[in-house]
């Protein structure tokens, strides 16, 4: 069995990719890579066959459901859940092996940084580590490691189009066993850049309340996609 099964879920993300392919085929020998894709019309799975990932196929475009069917064809014991967006130091391997070695209930999420120089983005890092580290709530954008007993002793992820992350960890019944790793990952500023940073926080944070307080997955997705 596969110490480490990473799984990206993937559409049309030809221009990301290979950026974060590149850092994990440093290491491709000591893990197994899963993209789920759901439909890509670009390069995306070209791309993904020359690293030599593992391709599995989603019929339907659904974040939730694509990091269900990677968990479920994956080998390994530990589940890396990766945004095709992010990207990892060259060592990020060897300082978490350690940490793989302590107790399968623990969840772990990277240090969340912007792979932009800008200063704003600082601010949204702080606020954003702020949140993981005292609210007990990483999102998916910050990487999650999960242990295969504790992901489906949990029920996975729902089979949601977005929101999957929130509603993982809403589920969970001991949020003391999330960590935050003591090194970043790397997100791309892309869905900042479109907008106003402020705007575009703002807005994230009303689709989640919306979600939290009952609205349909769908007609939060409409909106989301709208913008």
């Amino acid at each position: 069995m596969s110490k480490i099964s990473i799984i990206i879920p993937t559409y049309n993300e030809a221009n990301n990719l290979p950026l974060l392919l590149s850092d994990l085929s440093i290491i491709k020998r000591e893990v197994e890579i899963l993209i789920v894709d759901c439909g890509s019309q670009d390069k995306t799975i070209d791309i993904a066959n020359i690293y030599g990932a593992k391709i599995h196929q989603s019929k339907e475009k659904n974040r939730g459901l694509q990091l269900n069917i990677g968990a479920k064809n994956a080998l390994g014991e530990w589940f890396i859940f990766l945004h095709a967006d992010s990207r990892l130091n060259r060592d990020w391997l060897q300082k978490i092996k350690s940490v793989l070695q302590d107790d399968e209930s623990y969840i772990y999420s990277f240090i969340f940084q912007i792979n932009s120089k800008k200063i704003i983005y600082r601010f949204l890092e702080i606020l954003v580590n702020f949140r993981s580290f005292l609210l007990k709530t990483p999102y998916g954008d910050q990487g999650l490691i999960i242990h295969r007993t504790t992901y489906f002793k949990n029920n996975g992820y729902s089979e949601i189009p977005l929101m999957e992350d929130l509603d993982f960890i809403k589920r969970l019944k001991n949020k003391e066993n999330l960590r935050v790793l003591n090194f970043p990952i790397y997100t791309s500023s892309r869905k900042w850049e479109k907008s106003n940073i402020f705007q575009q926080t703002f807005n994230n944070w009303k689709f989640r309340r919306r979600w939290l307080n009952g609205e349909s997955i769908e007609s939060i997705y409409i909106d989301y996609y709208k913008k």
